[in-house]
């Protein structure tokens, strides 16, 4: 019973966690990212996912290499602020190109860049947790 109870607090807490993330996500780019979509905006979908795998590996790698809820949720903020990071870093990386407004505008090219960039860092921060 206690491993079903433990199981069920586990995933509500991932989900939060994967949830908070994408809200946080959300609020780096000036433009309604669901309205985005609505629209077909297939550029900020790229991105949105890349940023959903990213967290959920993230999230993947600290629950399999940690025992504890506070654990995980330490390694992902850990991740998770890489991931932030890595977004602001590539941002200022290429100061000819403004994300935010190329994704706007449907830039397929920079949201699937995007997407890489997120899933990348992901993969590499969460070598770091085990």
């Amino acid at each position: 019973m206690i491993v079903v109870v433990n199981l069920i607090v586990s995933i509500v807490i991932i989900v939060a966690l994967q949830w908070i993330g994408m809200l946080v996500f959300s609020w780096m780019t000036p433009f309604n990212d669901l309205e985005e979509l609505r629209k077909g905006n297939v550029a900020v979908g790229l991105a949105l996912s890349g940023k959903f795998l990213g967290t959920a590996l993230l999230l993947g790698v600290a629950a399999y290499t940690n025992s504890s809820i506070w654990h995980l949720a330490l390694w992902f903020a850990v991740g998770y602020a890489c991931l932030l990071l890595a977004y602001w870093v590539f941002e200022w990386v290429t100061p000819k190109l403004t994300l935010s407004v190329e994704l706007q505008k449907g830039n397929v090219a920079v949201g699937l860049l995007l997407a890489a960039v997120y899933v990348g860092t992901a993969f590499a921060v969460s070598s770091l947790i085990i």
